[in-house]
């Protein structure tokens, strides 16, 4: 009994030492189809989390438990994953199942190191100023950044970010694109003045209520602020920021125009085509991939014409990819896509009288760089434009390997050095 007893004693002591030893962040990289996905599992005494940096996904609740034969088992119900290893040489080697699929992956301790080499860090040789303004109820905070003998006659941008709700800076997986960009353009004689997105803040606030006409309102209330100071005003915008660009640009509103992986087809046409290389990335055959961008081509002329995302059907969606479409119809259900979809940059892109400067990444996978660049060169008719493809180039424009949104996170770089040096060339040769 005493033996017995001896053993249980040691084994519990065991097992708690091996529990001890697993505390804080142990990380990891899922190689899935050559895409590697970085994963920290988060340990302590209350529980474990888990987190996926390239995702933005942060404290997804997991459970752990410790086998008799030391197995260490993490369950994260929420994703329907487990993972199960055992502790050798200070990492847990094992294998990580979602959805029936698994695959190896080896924790190490700590979190992994991210590195922005880019970030502007002080002191800098130039101003900046505080700067807010108002429109629709809610006041706008930016940075207004004044390089070296500024003056009236300097020229300004005023930055707008893209799709979601974003800080001055566009901040994303710790990168500062606009906060890059800022820098860059008031190193080279260029002012600009870049805001937080409206409702910046508010976690009560339900950003998908507003839509791309509203954005645009709230830049067009920072153009007149910046006239009062300047001779030439511009506006530069990423992605959603550079449709509203274009817009701006097309009513007159603008002195000159930069855009940065801005739509100029269709909001339909984009979400399909989003839809297309997001199927054709799990390597699924042309012709299923084909069927199913059809369908949400139809769906999305049903909820442009008012239809209810309930009252559509998808029985002819294989069994395998309703889940997916599923998730699609709950989000086109917002007053921010069914808005979305119905816009078309290009049908006004003739009215742009003011000279345009269009960027565009060849890897770029939210933005389709050929079909956009060819609307743009299509149709800005009436003003002088430079329409460049940046190549290897992503929708952040960093130099990348797929473009796959898993990879922002993982890249050093926050905007290529080329990028930043054409826009700047270009203002200044206005």
């Amino acid at each position: 009994m005493n033996a017995i007893r001896l053993i249980t004693t040691a084994f519990v002591a065991l097992a708690s030492l091996t529990a001890n030893a697993q505390q804080g962040a142990w990380n990891g990289e899922l190689n899935i189809m050559g895409t590697k996905l970085p994963l920290v599992f988060n340990f302590s005494t209350e529980g474990c989390t888990m987190d996926s940096p390239s995702q933005g996904a942060k404290g997804i609740p997991a459970e752990k438990t410790i086998k008799d034969d030391g197995t260490i088992k993490i369950t994260v119900a929420m994703i329907g994953a487990t993972f199960e290893g055992k502790m050798d040489n200070n990492e847990i080697k094992g294998t990580f199942i979602q959805n029936g699929f698994p695959i190896p992956l080896i924790l190490k301790p700590g979190k992994p190191v991210v590195k922005r080499p880019q970030t502007p860090v002080a002191p800098f040789p130039y101003k900046e100023e505080s700067i807010s303004f108002t429109n629709a109820g809610y006041t706008f905070n930016g940075t207004l950044t004044l390089p070296q003998n500024c003056s009236k006659t300097t020229p300004v941008v005023l930055m707008v970010t893209g799709s979601g709700q974003q800080n001055r800076d566009e901040e994303l997986f710790d990168h500062k694109p606009f906060a890059v960009i800022a820098d860059a353009l008031a190193r080279q004689g260029i002012a600009s003045l870049r805001y937080d997105d409206r409702g910046w803040g508010d976690k009560s606030l339900d950003f998908s209520q507003f839509t791309t006409a509203d954005f645009l309102q709230d830049a067009a209330s920072a153009l007149p602020l910046l006239r009062k100071r300047f001779n030439k005003v511009g506006v530069l915008g990423h992605s959603e920021g550079g449709t509203i660009a274009m817009m701006l640009a097309s009513e007159g509103k603008a002195d000159f125009i930069v855009s940065l992986a801005g739509m100029a087809i269709s909001g339909k046409e984009t979400l399909v085509m989003q839809n297309r290389q997001a199927m054709s990335a799990l390597g699924l055959p042309k012709d299923v991939v084909d069927s199913y961008c059809t369908t949400i081509s139809n769906i999305l002329d049903e909820i442009a014409k008012g239809k209810k995302t309930s009252e559509i059907s998808i029985d002819g969606v294989p069994d395998n990819l309703k889940p997916i479409l599923k998730r699609s119809l709950e989000q086109a259900n917002s007053t921010y896509i069914r808005h979305f979809i119905t816009i078309d940059a290009g049908k006004q892109l003739s009215k742009i009288k003011c000279p345009v400067l269009a960027l565009n990444g060849t890897k770029d996978t939210q933005v389709d760089c050929t079909a956009n660049t060819t609307q743009l060169e299509k149709s800005l008719t009436n003003c002088k434009h430079t329409i460049k493809k940046i190549d290897g180039a992503n929708h952040l424009f960093q130099h990348c390997t797929t473009g796959s949104i898993v990879e922002y996170q993982q890249i050093e770089e926050t905007i290529a050095p080329d990028v930043l040096e054409t826009i700047t060339k270009w203002i200044n040769e206005l």
